[in-house]
């Protein structure tokens, strides 16, 4: 089946069964190994990418899903621009540390901003609630989200 979609802003046509995986079709067929395969099962949130906007789980999301809509991952934040907000801060507030989770991560706090400027610690953490880290303990990406909003870090 051929699914054309857009894909971190442009357009894009892939030919794969419906029922692949998303995640597979990201980084198998479309070469984008920014979006990470965790747990396969949607727990872990390692595969988060937006549909439409929202945070879903690739591993999820069968392809034939995506026809007419709009995909962004990781790779397609900041586009071929310089790195967002977000993203310098994770670098300047050590809000990575494997980096496995990260692009999830981002992923999910990216949707966040997108409707709050400004979120609160609780929002930050409600909207990551979805996305496991088993290396930082959460309060460096806590951290570095406040810091992206120029909120100075947890309350």
């Amino acid at each position: 089946m051929k699914v054309d979609f857009q894909l971190n802003g442009a357009p894009c046509s892939v030919e794969a069964p419906p029922l692949t995986r998303l995640l597979d079709v990201l980084r198998e067929s479309l070469g984008l190994t920014g979006t990470k395969e965790g747990c396969g099962e949607g727990e872990c949130g390692s595969c988060t990418v937006l549909l439409d906007g929202a945070p879903v789980n690739a591993c999820l999301v069968a392809f034939g899903q995506c026809a007419g809509r709009s995909v962004t991952t990781v790779e397609g934040l900041a586009g071929s621009g310089p790195l967002t907000p977000l993203q310098r801060t994770f670098v300047e507030d050590g809000g990575t540390q494997c980096g496995f989770c990260t692009p999830g991560i981002l992923v999910s706090l990216e949707a966040l901003r997108a409707r709050d400027l400004h979120p609160s610690e609780a929002a930050v953490r409600e909207a990551m609630a979805g996305n496991i880290c088993r290396c930082t303990g959460y309060q460096r990406i806590v951290v570095a989200a406040r810091n992206a909003a120029g909120d100075g870090g947890p309350e």
